[in-house]
């Protein structure tokens, strides 16, 4: 499977990173076979291959959740909709005992 990833270069604490299609069982810094564009987080600077990107969205390839992002401000994916976080457990109990209280103290000032 074909992935659109961030790759690191630049400084020590001057980073920058490079968007690149790769395979998806390659290290992050490892050989890619496209590079797809640059983004620099100090600054904000992003350049894209727009025209090589959506070649590779046409053929299948995923992006990572960083990569999706920048391609939703470029204008070239839709915003995604994603679930909210799941909760655990305690934190479920919490909220249920929580609603529980205030349905208890709603019906009482009745």
């Amino acid at each position: 499977m074909i992935k659109l990833r961030l790759k690191r270069f630049g400084k020590k604490r001057e980073t920058s990173f490079r968007l690149v299609a790769c395979n998806s069982t390659s290290r992050r810094d490892g050989r890619p076979l496209q590079e797809l564009g640059f983004y620099n987080p100090r600054t904000k600077e992003t350049r894209l291959d727009t025209e090589a990107l959506r070649t590779r969205l046409g053929q299948g390839a995923q992006p990572t959740d960083a990569v999706r992002t920048l391609l939703e401000k470029g204008g070239l994916l839709e915003k995604k909709v994603r679930p909210a976080e799941v909760l655990g457990k305690q934190k479920q109990e919490k909220e249920r005992s929580a609603k529980k209280k205030d349905a208890t103290a709603s019906e009482t000032s009745e």
